[in-house]
């Protein structure tokens, strides 16, 4: 739009003119290159550093030797390192599965009952509650969950004892049976309050009018959960799933506070694998090539995670249009 104004005589003229693309783009490109030159320093460059190390044979000191893909073809016939990976396998359940569908049941229960016979108040407490182990270091969890388990005197088995059930106590962390077990026990008490939270405040957003209108019709709270909350919230449960599955194949801290790997390697995880060989077995090379694996793994998953969230965004987007 032109704007004419006289002014002693003479006419000026103003032009509106929108920013061009290009220098919007220049624009944003230097607010994104702090994070970027971060990312690249922090993320990237120890990343092609430990895949260097790890085409090398090296205990730690001295100079590397060129190994090339011989650590990588060692991993292949490693039963050791499977295991672990089997017992990845488990946390997955433990920290993505159950949680994701735990958490979805509680906070609909929350959002669409408690919230409404109770007080948005009371269902905020609660969730509160469900997420304060999220809140706690993970160091500390362990201790006290180690103090909870413990075989002579620990809580889980005093409570036991206390009920007349003192045959089922047991060794929960020394069992090479139960270990495992016992460990995904605490990591869903860790792992719940998470999804709790991301499903409330994606039920948020849901416009109200579709569960009166489904009361009115006479669903029961079951169908609303199932034809209403769980399409309308498809996007946070692709998050909550790809960024639990990702917390259960890196996990490393409980692992180590409560069992150490153990008893046997029944509890080993890559991540703690790659550590026992890196720290405790000075095999760095081979450490290297163990979380290059996981490394690589990990960003698979999470690519393939942010396109099941894009489709379900672009398809949740189709239906409102």
């Amino acid at each position: 739009m032109t704007v004419t104004a006289e002014r002693g005589g003479r006419v000026t003229g103003t032009q509106d003119r929108a920013v061009h693309p290009r220098r919007a783009r220049d624009s944003y490109a230097l607010f994104l290159l702090p994070g970027a030159l971060a990312f690249l320093v922090v993320v990237i460059v120890p990343f092609l550093m430990n895949t260097g190390v790890s085409l090398t044979d090296w205990q730690g000191v001295g100079s590397p030797e060129w190994s090339g893909l011989a650590n990588y073809r060692e991993l292949l016939d490693d039963a050791e390192f499977w295991e672990s990976f089997r017992h990845s396998l488990f946390m997955v359940v433990a920290m993505a599965v159950l949680p994701t569908t735990v958490g979805l049941v509680l906070a609909a229960a929350l959002f669409d009952y408690v919230g409404k016979h109770f007080g948005s108040r009371t269902a905020a407490v609660l969730r509160a509650c469900f997420y304060l182990p999220q809140v706690l270091p993970v160091a500390v969890a362990g201790i006290v969950w180690s103090w909870i388990l413990a075989p002579d005197d620990g809580t889980l088995n005093e409570l036991l004892r206390a009920a007349g059930l003192g045959s089922w106590r047991q060794d929960w962390l020394g069992d090479p049976d139960l270990a495992l077990y016992s460990v995904m026990g605490v990591m869903v008490w860790v792992q719940l309050g998470f999804p709790l939270v991301v499903f409330m405040a994606g039920l948020e957003r849901v416009d109200p009018q579709l569960y009166e209108a489904a009361e009115l019709d006479g669903a029961g709270w079951w169908r609303r959960f199932l034809h209403i909350t769980l399409p309308q919230i498809r996007p946070e449960i692709y998050v909550v799933l790809t960024w639990c599955t990702i917390a259960a194949l890196k996990v490393f801290g409980a692992v180590y506070v409560l069992t150490k790997g153990g008893p046997g390697g029944a509890t080993s995880v890559p991540s703690y694998f790659s550590f026992a060989t890196f720290f405790e077995k000075t095999q760095v090379g081979y450490g290297a090539a163990i979380s290059t694996v996981l490394t690589v793994i990990i960003l698979a998953l999470s690519l393939v995670g942010l396109r099941l969230q894009t489709r379900a965004e672009d398809a949740e987007e189709g239906l409102r249009t």
